[in-house]
């Protein structure tokens, strides 16, 4: 008896020293988050010693540039590839990125052209030309597929913190802040994204770069009509005068209309965007699936002379398509 008693006493110690010591990490661990979480990554940046240069560096990677050498079509395609990893933070440049998935095309090719080899099937122009396919949708399909809805993600965080921002900013107005003072605060007092935006902007402020704009090229990076509803305000009221703090006010309310209209518009629309999502992501989806599967469902059709005709115009069907689809679904508010 007095064994179990024993043995139960050692088992209750070691059963609330650990949930003391995992009570104490987790508390210390959230009471971290909580501190930090309103921290945007600028600010962080600053607390570790980062200069101006460096931080303007990293949070302006992937700004759209202009292109002027280039047709205006393939100018405005690489604007978009650009202004996608721009939205998404990835931390390389455009030209590092597609490097990266052309390296990638590579191998993936040759390591499937060699899989394909290996178990006996004859390399003809089909089989090349359906590993080539393979290998651009795995490369190159879904990680575009990805970082556009990342990028598509914090552009919807953006769109939705802007309000907050303007009230944060209208308040600063009304308390006394001149209107550097009011973006000061914005930068030490919004989330990411738009946290770090404001900040950019106060360091070209500070550098001697025009408020409007500053802004204006805010507003280009992320291509937002709110943004540039706000700086139309802010030129408006330094040629013409009047209560700032009061437009920006009205600004808010118009945005934030827009963005109700902009939701009943979206969940009207849903079952067309829904419907355009899985026309555009399920013939990749299951066409890399399939091929993982049953290789042989693809590689017997492959050897048909037909096939160097049928693939490319599938691809080219399949282009017109997303690309009809996106025109359909993109409904401007």
């Amino acid at each position: 008896m007095l064994d179990l008693i024993v043995r139960l006493s050692v088992l209750l110690g070691i059963f609330g020293s650990v949930f003391l010591l995992s009570q104490l990490v987790l508390g210390r661990a959230w009471s971290n988050r909580e501190r930090f979480a309103a921290v945007n990554k600028r600010l962080r940046m600053i607390r570790q010693g980062a200069s101006s240069e460096e931080i303007t560096a990293v949070l302006r990677k992937n700004a759209p540039s202009q292109f002027d050498g280039l047709p205006p079509m393939l100018a405005h395609m690489a604007q978009g590839f650009q202004r996608m990893l721009f939205s998404a933070a990835v931390p390389y440049t455009a030209s590092q990125v597609l490097l990266g998935l052309a390296l990638a095309f590579a191998v993936v090719l040759a390591v499937g052209l060699l899989a394909v080899g290996y178990f006996g099937t004859a390399l003809n122009p089909g089989v090349i030309l359906l590993m080539a396919v393979l290998a651009l949708a795995i490369t190159v399909g879904l990680p575009v597929m990805i970082i556009n809805f990342i990028a598509n993600r914090k552009r919807k965080k953006i769109e939705a913190q802007f309000p907050v921002a303007l009230d944060v900013f209208v308040r600063a107005l009304r308390s006394g802040h001149p209107v550097a003072g009011a973006i000061d605060l914005l930068t030490r007092e919004m989330e990411d994204p738009i946290g770090s935006e404001f900040g950019l902007v106060a360091d070209e402020v500070a550098y001697g770069a025009e408020l409007t704009d500053a802004i204006e090229d805010m507003a280009d990076r992320w291509d937002l009509e709110d943004i540039r509803m706000f700086v139309v305000s802010l030129s408006v009221q330094m040629e013409t005068g009047g209560n700032l703090a009061e437009i920006l006010e009205n600004l808010a309310d118009v945005i934030r209309a827009r963005a109700s209209l902009y939701m009943k518009v979206r969940s009207l629309s849903s079952e067309g965007r829904m419907t355009g999502w899985m026309l555009t992501v399920l013939p990749i989806v299951t066409f890399v699936g399939m091929f993982s599967v049953n290789p042989g469902f693809y590689l017997n059709v492959a050897k048909d002379p037909i096939f160097m005709f049928g693939m490319p115009s599938l691809l080219l069907l399949y282009t017109i398509g997303v690309l009809w689809i996106r025109h359909l679904v993109n409904i401007k508010v």
